[in-house]
């Protein structure tokens, strides 16, 4: 070994400044792969161009002498456990071509010329750089189907996707495994079956809240505590204000206030307030109401209404009366308004707001499904084209 003029060291000095790329995975690695013990003795790079661009992965060849030969693929971060497979799988031609194998469907991803690159150790068959393959991918994730072409013989293998600190685990290398970069062709979404779930789950609480609903709006006492009809002057702004009698809301819930008028081609303004006569809170709301008609070319029209009616927030049971300030102006003349206060009112909004708060959750799910299959279909054959399929 120090002998300078050994043949041996110098052949092995030479391969060693050849070697311009080292395997993630040290040749002669052992671990325990599937319960056996399995050697790497080959690596190979291979290298696509798509669009002028170049694509690069690694292969790494594993060998036990009683269970054969398995690969390890690595792109970007991404990890595959591949063999090959005896039986041949059945390619539907279609624009969207499909692979059959078993039971289990694939879809077409990708089809490129596929060359060997560099290569390092032992292979079951003679690998030259220059080497080319025409390699055809089908996903089902985890799953990926593969064929390798050359002239009349073509291979196929199955790899599946897995976690490269599985690897590291089991060769006990040192460190940790790079980390996955982008989405791979057979990377199992996080998101899959969540969409459906989701959907489902939100149909049953709409369910559920339509039933609280009905039976609200069933329940609801709608109890009439006061009602009173009154007159404003147009132009008599401050003059018309008023308190009403009081009146008693025998338990805490919502409170309605309807206000109807007779006004016509004109506006009515009302500010109210339900006064606690306890504590003298009030509860402050402004209303305009308006209502004009006529006649054009196109015939008859209208515009507002004559009435209106605000909901206030939950009250608790107590004496109560109404401060009304209305306004109107001159045209109005004398506008007749009537004031009603119900109690126990059902108050629809809420159910509104809470079916839009149970439908966000499986629409955000559903577009990061969809935006993860998009990245993965991205660097396919059919690019901005199936990411709607879950």
């Amino acid at each position: 070994v120090i002998d300078a003029n050994n043949q041996t060291l110098i052949t092995l000095q030479k391969a060693q400044l050849r070697q311009r790329i080292a395997p993630k995975i040290p040749l002669g690695s052992r671990g325990t792969w599937h319960g056996h013990t399995f050697a790497v003795i080959g690596f190979q790079r291979r290298t696509t161009e798509v669009d002028g661009e170049e694509y690069s992965w690694d292969e790494y060849l594993l060998f036990n002498p009683y269970q054969g030969f398995r690969y390890l693929t690595e792109y970007d971060g991404h990890w595959n456990d591949v063999r090959t497979v005896r039986d041949l799988p059945i390619v539907h031609a279609a624009k969207r071509p499909t692979a059959t194998y078993g039971d289990q469907t694939f879809r077409h991803f990708q089809t490129a010329l596929a060359k060997t690159t560099y290569v390092l150790g032992e292979f079951p068959w003679r690998v030259r750089v220059g080497d080319a393959v025409e390699a055809s991918d089908y996903t089902a994730p985890p799953l990926l189907l593969s064929s390798e072409s050359t002239g009349g013989e073509t291979t196929w293998s199955m790899g599946k996707y897995i976690d490269g600190r599985e690897i590291w685990n089991a060769f006990k290398l040192p460190g940790a495994p790079p980390s996955p970069n982008g989405v791979y062709a057979n990377q199992p979404s996080p998101y899959t079956g969540r969409p459906t779930r989701y959907w489902t789950d939100f149909l049953g609480l709409v369910l559920l809240l339509a039933i609280v609903f009905v039976f609200r709006e069933i329940s609801g006492g709608r109890e009439e505590v006061f009602k009173g009809t009154y007159r404003v002057t147009g132009g008599a702004a401050g003059e018309a204000a008023f308190v009403t009698e009081p009146f008693t809301v025998s338990k805490a819930g919502t409170v309605e206030v309807d206000l109807s008028t007779d006004v016509q081609n004109a506006w009515v303004a009302f500010d109210l307030a339900l006064i606690d006569m306890d504590n003298g809170e009030a509860l402050n709301v402004s209303r305009e109401i308006s209502y004009y008609f006529g006649r054009d070319s196109d015939g008859n029209w209208t515009e507002g209404s004559t009435s209106d009616r605000v909901r206030l927030p939950p009250v608790p049971a107590g004496q109560y009366y109404l401060r009304v300030e209305p306004e109107a102006p001159p045209e109005a003349k004398v506008v007749t308004y009537g004031l009603a206060v119900r109690r126990d009112v059902p108050h629809e909004l809420v159910y509104g707001i809470v079916l839009v708060l149970l439908f966000i959750p499986p629409v955000l799910v559903t577009l990061r499904a969809a935006g993860f299959e998009g990245k993965r279909w991205k660097e396919s054959d059919y690019a901005g084209g199936s990411s709607s399929d879950d």
